[in-house]
């Protein structure tokens, strides 16, 4: 699996990751006839080293006539539609990047997305700059994206609506649902633009995940600190993870004051918000009262959501979490016939080769009841449909030549010769 891991130690803009995927690899001649191609007069997108805090990287650079316009979400669809060097993938997720500014710009100006009126995300340089890192990702073919936490900054900045405390309100809508940490520079260090290809690449946080590297990007912001450097790193390279192994994310608390009509509830709510699982286990807890291990098994994108779920339901005081491998066969539907008529299941394989045949419950019992036959007696028909229809009897052909000469001693009037000659060509 392609993989690629954002290093976000200085935070994130749309220019420092445009930057960071082409020193990661992404053809910049390609992006820059993409940019071109968009229609908006006198852009030049440039590209340099430069050296911060002693480490070299790539620093973007737009140029452009200034503007005045303040665009609607419309406008920018018919920009990116036309454009003739972008391809469909490539408008698809930039179109998906500038929808996620819409929402989040209309929910703090209490509008709908089509009436919000972009201003720094509808000026030239972010259109450059979203529309370029899409045809980035593009280029570099990556499949999934991790990315660490994500410092906000500190202080204010002053932006079209007034000064505002950091991370700005757009901004802050954009990284709900994504972990912040906070790193002690008075500036805004995460833009709206970086916030928004975050909210809408990203598949999971957390720390670099097992990978052979590839390439190694660094993607230059314009600010200079005096402890630091002020880049956006980006690992590209390759994850070799078994294609029957995947990962997921296991959260658990222990319960003792909770009843169990609350524990069968929040079992329900947690399946239906998106758990592959949810099972619970008796245990005894300090001071010997009984209780109640609760187990939850997520995709690691689900897991803040399930865990706040989790909270709320129980109201626990703690929830362990924990991100584990897991060893799983691929499974399909699968439809047997049996004497009362077809009954459907899931085949399991591994490596390609089916391991068995389960057949499904509902399927059993609607028969059972129905042929008025016992519920064992349908399941055990049904696996036995599986294995007579995957593995028919074998036909064995043979020839036999037989050439008998027989000589017998009878009675003195009964002497006779028998010669016989067999050619049976027989099946059983």
């Amino acid at each position: 699996m392609r993989i690629a891991y954002l290093d976000c130690s200085t935070g994130i803009s749309g220019d420092m990751t445009l930057a960071a995927l082409v020193d990661a690899g992404a053809d910049f001649e390609q992006i820059r006839r993409g940019v071109a191609s968009l229609g908006i007069p006198d852009v030049r997108l440039e590209i340099a080293s430069v050296i911060k805090g002693g480490f070299r990287a790539q620093q973007i650079q737009i140029d452009h006539p200034e503007q005045h316009a303040h665009r609607h979400l419309s406008d920018i669809r018919k920009l990116i539609e036309q454009a003739s060097q972008v391809s469909p993938a490539q408008k698809d997720l930039a179109t998906r990047i500038f929808t996620a500014v819409a929402q989040a710009e209309a929910t703090v100006h209490g509008s709908t997305v089509e009436q919000v009126h972009f201003h720094e995300v509808g000026a030239i340089d972010s259109i450059v700059d979203i529309v370029g890192t899409a045809i980035g990702w593009d280029l570099l073919a990556v499949e999934q994206v991790v990315c660490s936490h994500i410092p906000t900054g500190r202080g204010q900045v002053k932006i079209a609506h007034g000064v505002c405390t950091v991370p700005t309100p757009g901004t802050a809508e954009l990284l709900k649902g994504i972990p912040l940490i906070d790193v002690p520079i008075e500036a805004e260090l995460t833009t709206p633009t970086g916030a928004a290809i975050l909210s809408t690449l990203v598949d999971h946080f957390g720390p670099l995940p097992e990978m052979i590297v590839d390439a190694v990007g660094y993607g230059a912001g314009t600010m200079d600190f005096s402890d630091r450097a002020n880049l956006l790193r980006l690992f590209v390279g390759e994850r070799s993870l078994p294609t029957d192994t995947d990962e997921v994310g296991l959260l658990e608390t222990n319960l003792d004051d909770v009843t169990p009509e609350v524990i069968g509830y929040a079992k329900r709510r947690l399946l239906e918000s998106g758990a592959l699982d949810v099972f619970s286990v008796s245990a005894h807890m300090k001071k010997d009262r009984p209780g109640v291990v609760l187990s939850v098994i997520c995709r690691p994108s689900d897991v803040e959501r399930l865990e706040t779920l989790l909270f709320q339901e129980t109201g626990t005081l703690g929830i362990r979490r924990q991100r584990i491998q897991r060893s799983k066969q691929t499974r399909e539907t699968h439809s047997v016939q049996t004497e009362w008529g077809a009954v459907t299941g899931k085949l399991s394989r591994r490596g390609g080769v089916a391991q068995c045949f389960v057949p499904e419950f509902s399927d059993c019992a609607r028969i059972a009841e129905q042929h008025n036959q016992p519920l064992r007696r349908v399941y055990r028909a049904a696996e036995a449909g599986y294995f007579q229809a995957e593995v028919p009897r074998p036909t064995i052909a043979h020839d036999h030549d037989h050439d008998h000469d027989h000589d017998h001693d009878h009675a003195p009037d009964h002497d006779h010769d028998h010669d016989h000659d067999h050619d049976h060509d027989g099946t059983r």
